[in-house]
């Protein structure tokens, strides 16, 4: 299968590029790698993809409609593309409170860019990574894929709910087989400097103090990087058009992760409470039924051990990582 997969530099992308090269598939790998100041991690990351001859990368936003149209027209006389893999997006609640405009501009127009060259070279398979941010923020408890998602609190959200419906439209018109799949706080090796298990390992390995909003109470359901790559690859054998959640089934409460990264760091926490934002909520994990039902899919990694590898790739790459922003 040759696969077309954008953000591919990004924290999810690359590991499921690289679950993709384990399976023997061939990637195109797109991402604009728009936030310089993350240029480390996009080189630990890509590096590690191109040491395989069936990975190409090349440099691209999607938001530009003719540049990709270009790229992936060359690309597809070349060697047809199976399927196309959506990962590239402007994430992060508080920041798309900021610029929502960009965030419309990738989330949403560039999905459309995708789907339009979908359309018209019969690429016949679509998988789109979505959120759980789309759900209600009175949800709580488990949420199933049917839950009210009509209502999102932030421009984050609504961007990645539009995408969800055009998704829907260009199934309907074109018989696009496409998978929506809402991914539940993702976690993990290489993750997202901006991401709470992230900021926790390095604030506590470096004697810094940590932010925790609210009292810590509030739980979330974090699901291991390397689950949510599986998922989403097993998503090209569905067909028709399915909305899935991705998670771990297993909320955890913030100040209970706070502890497990103490507990392997070897260090004590300095903690700075801030009032907890409007947007987010405060008990909520996913029903993975749809999941298991559709795809044989079940998460595998605990929190604890989620946390332990998590911590030992911060030690490791730790001389740069430090100064991530």
């Amino acid at each position: 299968m040759n696969v077309l997969l954008t953000g591919c530099a990004g924290f999810i992308g690359s590991r499921v590029a690289q679950l993709l090269l384990d399976e023997g598939h061939s990637v195109l790998g797109v991402d604009n790698l728009r936030d310089v100041r993350l240029g480390k991690l996009h080189q630990w990351r890509l590096d590690n993809l191109r040491s395989s001859p069936r990975f190409a990368f090349n440099r691209l936003d999607i938001s530009d409609p003719g540049a990709l149209r270009s790229f992936v027209d060359r690309c597809h006389r070349a060697e047809p593309i199976s399927a196309v893999v959506n990962l590239a997006a402007r994430a992060g609640v508080r920041d798309s409170l900021e610029e929502p405009r960009a965030y419309y501009e990738t989330n949403t127009l560039g999905v459309l860019n995708l789907l339009e060259i979908c359309r018209d070279l019969e690429i016949r398979k679509f998988i789109q990574a979505s959120t759980s941010s789309v759900y209600a923020a009175e949800m709580t408890g488990r949420i199933r894929e049917d839950a009210p998602s009509s209502r999102p609190l932030s421009p984050y959200a609504a961007s990645k709910n539009a995408a969800e419906t055009l998704l829907y439209s260009y199934h309907h018109l074109y018989g696009i087989d496409a998978a929506v799949l809402r991914y539940f706080t993702v976690y993990g090796p290489g993750g997202r400097p901006d991401m709470s298990i992230f900021r926790f390992i390095r604030g506590i390995a470096e004697g810094r103090t940590i932010t925790v909003y609210g009292d810590g109470n509030q739980q979330r359901d974090y699901t291991y990087v390397d689950d949510v790559a599986r998922g989403t690859i097993a998503a090209l054998n569905l067909c028709g058009y399915n909305v899935i959640n991705l998670g771990n089934e297993k909320p955890i409460a913030i100040n209970d992760v706070v502890r497990m990264v103490e507990e392997q760091v070897g260090r004590k926490a300095r903690i700075e409470r801030r009032e907890m934002h409007p947007a987010d909520p405060l008990v909520r994990w996913a029903d993975v039924g749809c999941a298991r039902r559709l795809m044989g899919w079940t998460p595998q990694v605990d929190i604890q051990e989620g946390v332990r590898r998590t911590v030992d790739w911060y030690m490791e790459c730790r001389e740069w990582a430090a100064d991530l922003p």
